[in-house]
């Protein structure tokens, strides 16, 4: 297994050293770049090729909300993980449609971020409590028997029991051991889940199934 690449984006060079210190006691982790603007992430997303994309907010030249669009529309593979001081709902679904997989407070300890790095090169969704309320609550709406049913007809049996055991926040372990199906099983799914729905993250397509009305709060709860 190599190290997991990653790309720090923050205007404060004492916060990028700080967040390159935590990650880098990790044995599998590799911070790779480091950008002080908007612009300047878009540029290391190339030529750095990092995995895993740690973007805030508040940045001059380019924000952190248009650095993600341009990262994720010319670099599709890599993971970006929100890592801010705002929880302002403007910010948060922003940072989502533009294809976040991840939103993360400052607040947060040293080892929750190395486990949300972790998680979201895995291919899992990474959302703080707080961002995760508002996602529910913006997003989940009323059942709808035809919406529904275009899902069903798009996704199969078991990719639908997947989505919504993934929209409850579940790790790819705990969805195998619930479904009695293997890790590699589990993963395979969701891969054929992104490309159906023609989504990159857990979190776009969680995001998507919520909007549409194809995991309702019934199925979360």
């Amino acid at each position: 297994m190599g190290k997991i690449k990653i790309l720090i984006a923050d205007d404060h060079a004492v916060v990028r050293e700080g967040t390159r210190q935590i990650l880098e006691h990790e044995p599998n982790l590799e911070v790779v770049a480091e950008a002080a603007d908007g612009e300047e992430a878009v540029k290391l997303a190339g030529s750095a090729k990092p995995d895993v994309a740690i973007m805030d907010i508040a940045m001059p030249k380019l924000d952190g909300i248009q650095a993600t669009k341009q990262i994720k529309a010319q670099y599709p593979s890599i993971a970006v993980l929100i890592l801010t001081a705002y929880d302002d709902d403007q910010f948060v679904f922003s940072f989502l449609e533009a294809g976040a997989a991840g939103y993360l407070l400052k607040s947060v300890r040293g080892r929750q971020l190395v486990d949300a790095v972790q998680a979201i090169y895995a291919g899992e969704s990474v959302l703080h409590p707080t961002i995760a309320r508002k996602v529910l609550d913006r997003f989940a709406s009323d059942p709808d028997k035809l919406k529904r049913q275009e899902l069903r007809e798009l996704l199969s049996e078991r990719e639908l029991d997947v989505l919504k055991l993934a929209a409850r926040g579940l790790r790819n372990e705990d969805i195998a051991n619930k479904l009695c199906l293997s890790l590699r099983t589990v993963q395979g799914h969701l891969s054929h889940i992104f490309n159906k729905l023609q989504v990159s993250s857990r979190t776009e397509a969680v995001v998507r199934a919520l909007k549409e009305g194809w995991v309702t709060l019934d199925d979360v709860q």
